[in-house]
């Protein structure tokens, strides 16, 4: 992996921009799913609103200049707060998209989407999607009814990203507040503050404003699965651990029938001795263990603390609870269900 800032590739001044030939400019599919980029303001406190109450073409067309980027069509998948997204959703925008790479109707997809769970969606379309065609996505922290929302540049510099030649064969990258990130990094980071989006143990793959879209260094290896055949993903659960933790949660989710369970884990992937315990009865009724952390940043690494080798459990090395879960079910719906297999794909991403 280059360091930040090694390799700088910078796209052409922004007088490009307005003197290009319309006929030219290229065709991005907006697919729009809601978020606090689709809110309104809601009386019930100072900063209150309602996700989800504004379409995709309204949040376009209030994006002054957008127009000169890309030839635009925007198209509604789902207008919720993205704490409601879910896995039927992604199969819709992975249809979508599929169908428009493949028919030539779009050179780039834009999805507006809420920041809340904007990292499980971004990491499950990168891993499901195989097109070397630009997918970005983006959001907003503020409602567009607020003072100085944020939405709008947001949306314009997705879209510039998305144009840009350079964006092509880098899977799905998430913009906002003039950063680009990888979708395998990315995570949010802070409940309200606009730079929000943090790439946990990597860093940006590059920055975007007005004038001009720069990416620190060519696209990086990524993970990739097929999607599951069906419409439904195995049920997997994420407990928390904590202090004083006993193995309740964990034989509560054995006697609902879940398939795997991760463990966002104290440290590097710790929990207590009677969680353990537990975790081994999990194993023992079939289900596949991961150990994930609570902490945000660092790996998760092989029989450091915990024997792996000895409880067959799973680490999840870089990748946080929630997009270690949606790793396992997208394994366990393809019929991998062996922890050493498992495993593997943690590790080596194949």
């Amino acid at each position: 992996m280059l360091p930040l800032g090694a390799g700088l590739m910078a796209a052409a001044p922004a007088s490009a921009d307005v003197g290009q030939d319309v006929a030219r400019l290229p065709r991005v599919l907006v697919l729009a799913t809601g978020g606090t980029i689709a809110g309104k303001a809601d009386p019930r406190s100072a900063i209150g609103y309602d996700a989800g109450s504004t379409t995709g073409q309204q949040l376009v067309d209030a994006v002054p200049g957008v127009e000169r980027l890309a030839h635009l069509q925007v198209e509604q998948i789902a207008n919720i707060p993205s704490q409601d997204m879910n896995h039927k959703v992604w199969f819709r925008l992975v249809e979508r998209i599929n169908k428009a790479f493949a028919q030539h109707e779009a050179d780039a997809v834009v999805i507006t989407h809420g920041t809340d769970t904007m990292e499980e969606t971004a990491f499950f379309l990168d891993t499901v999607l195989h097109h070397e065609q630009p997918v970005v996505m983006t959001g907003a922290m503020r409602p567009g009814s607020a003072i100085s929302a944020d939405g709008p540049a947001n949306i314009y510099e997705a879209v510039k990203v998305a144009a840009h030649p350079q964006a092509r064969g880098r899977g799905v990258l998430v913009v906002l507040n003039d950063t680009i990130h990888a979708a395998h990094w990315v995570s949010k980071a802070d409940s309200t503050a606009l730079q929000t989006f943090v790439s946990r143990n990597a860093g940006p793959v590059g920055i975007v404003d007005p004038a001009a879209v720069r990416f620190y260094g060519p696209a990086r290896a990524r993970l990739s699965l097929p999607l599951p055949s069906g419409t439904d993903l195995p049920p997997v659960d994420v407990i928390y651990a904590h202090a004083d933790m006993d193995g309740r949660q964990i034989d509560d989710a054995i006697r609902a029938g879940v398939k795997g369970i991760v463990i966002a884990g104290m440290g590097d992937g710790n929990v207590s001795a009677p969680a353990l315990q537990a975790l081994d009865r999990a194993v023992a009724a079939g289900l596949v263990v991961v150990r994930s952390s609570r902490v945000g940043d660092g790996f998760v690494n092989r029989d450091v603390e915990v024997d792996d080798d000895a409880h067959h459990f799973v680490a999840s090395y870089d990748l946080n609870p929630q997009k270690a879960r949606l790793l396992l079910q997208l394994l366990l719906a393809g019929g991998v269900k062996d922890a050493v297999a498992v495993q593997h794909v943690f590790a080596f991403g194949y």
